[in-house]
């Protein structure tokens, strides 16, 4: 059973990718956040999206926000009493759960601590708190990243790093050469230099339309939902194209027209800690790629060669100038995930890699009985 902050049907990143394939060894319940409805009883909405896994949204009428703690609670507990499994692992994204679920009965307790959430932008006051408490209960913990693990190595006697990887087959169809442009970005001219994912406070939009004002000819094409931002606020440029949210399966088709990935993160508390996974995921689909200076991108990336930093729009021009005067070629091999422009450790390992070596490390704390 997955608490987390994020939406099923949001963006596609690293809690499907390792639910799905968790759903291999166990039955998988995806807890979301509530949704609120005048009227009616507390219930869960019950989705079916994928073999041996559910996403379940709690129900909840207004009226009962003061007591909120305890209806979810109340859904939760009689989700777990109706189950066939007597056996419980709790995978917890969002410390905010434990408002609800610290009393329920569990064999396990995971937290995969993938973001400094107590950072982000309307987060509760609580949080810090919430995480606290979790992780003096939690059985194993993991972490998004290599900076975010440094914080916190020493706040739980097994907590590993566990950086998201990537989905190398799904984005390397990017490099085949074959799939035809998108129709919304079609007529637009060459070069074009392409950031995909969510664009809230960590993206910093200054930073583009500086970029964007140096080189007028450039295309920068932007794709992802806009949360928490004013979207009247960003920069409206002749050469800046919001395009707005794609399907995942649709990604390597607009990656594959792009000549650059750029990732114009802002450098603030929401992004400290970031590890993104639009890192590997660019390289996979055969993309040069510029991000400002965000501390695993530059250690994990580059200080290995992989990625440029730019640290002012005038930096990320001289650096998308000489990407764009290299030969194409070394990045666009697909014989084989070790090409000679980027290494096995970067390219990969798959995500089904990296869920198996995390099921090696929580197996052996489980009953026989917890495995389907």
């Amino acid at each position: 059973m997955c608490f987390s902050h994020l939406r099923w049907n949001f963006v596609c990143q690293r809690p499907q990718h390792l639910l799905t394939r968790a759903a291999k060894w166990f039955d998988v319940l995806f807890i979301e956040e509530p949704v609120f409805e005048a009227g009616g009883t507390a219930r869960l909405k019950r989705e079916g999206v994928g073999p041996s896994l559910e996403v379940l949204v709690p129900i909840v009428d207004p009226a009962d926000t003061q007591s909120l703690a305890q209806v979810l609670h109340g859904l939760v507990a009689r989700e777990l009493d109706g189950s066939r499994h007597r056996t419980r692992v709790f995978w917890y994204y969002t410390p905010a759960a434990l408002a609800f679920t610290q009393t329920l009965h569990r064999d396990l307790t995971i937290y995969d601590n993938m973001d400094e959430l107590s950072a982000f932008r309307g987060a509760s006051d609580a949080l810090v708190s919430q995480e606290r408490t979790l992780l003096a209960t939690a059985d194993l913990v993991f972490t998004g990243g290599y900076s975010l693990y440094a914080a916190k190595r020493d706040a739980h006697p097994d907590i590993h790093c566990f950086p998201s990887s990537v989905e190398t087959v799904h984005f390397a169809r990017a490099r085949q050469g074959t799939t035809p442009d998108p129709a919304d970005q079609a007529a637009l001219a060459r070069p074009r230099l392409g950031f995909f994912g969510v664009v809230d406070e960590r993206f910093d939009a200054d930073f583009l339309a500086q970029f964007a004002d140096l080189r007028p000819e450039w295309q920068f094409v932007i794709l992802g939902p806009v949360v928490k931002i004013d979207p009247a606020e960003l920069p409206k440029r002749p050469n800046i194209h919001w395009l707005g949210p794609k399907l995942y399966d649709d990604l390597p088709d607009y990656l594959a027209h792009w000549d650059l990935g750029l990732m114009p993160f802002a450098l603030n508390a929401a992004t400290r800690f970031i590890s993104p996974t639009k890192t590997p995921e660019f390289l996979a689909a055969g993309l040069p790629v510029i991000s400002t200076p965000i501390v695993d991108v530059v250690r994990g990336y580059g200080e290995a060669g992989l990625v440029e930093i730019a640290d002012t729009p005038g930096t990320a021009v001289l650096a998308a100038e000489a990407l764009m005067a290299r030969a194409r070629a070394p990045w666009l091999p697909v014989s084989t995930p070790a090409s000679p422009a980027i290494p096995r450790g970067c390219y990969g390992p798959e995500r089904s890699g990296i869920q198996m070596r995390r099921h090696d490390l929580f197996a052996p704390s489980l009953p026989v009985r917890c495995f389907r």
